[in-house]
């Protein structure tokens, strides 16, 4: 494990990734959405919340559905 917490994970920015070679589809796709538009971004760290609390779940058998997650919650549950 790199990084011990979620606070110590460093997202990458512009200035720590190579050149891209970006291909640009210009094709609408209605199906997906009115305008035609998909969202790109930060999508490597989506599932990181559900992650940790599926952790937290198997460690402890506590399910915890509302964030953040904090100890009191998990004491609680």
């Amino acid at each position: 494990m790199l990084n011990n917490s979620l606070a110590e994970y460093h997202v990458p920015v512009n200035a720590d990734i190579e050149t891209l070679d970006v291909t640009v589809l210009n094709i609408p796709d209605v199906k997906f959405n009115p305008i035609g538009s998909r969202g790109i971004g930060e999508i490597g760290i989506t599932g990181s919340a559900a992650a940790v609390a599926n952790a937290i779940y198997n460690a402890t058998g506590k399910r915890i559905r509302e964030y953040p997650i904090t100890p009191d919650k998990i004491m609680t549950a």
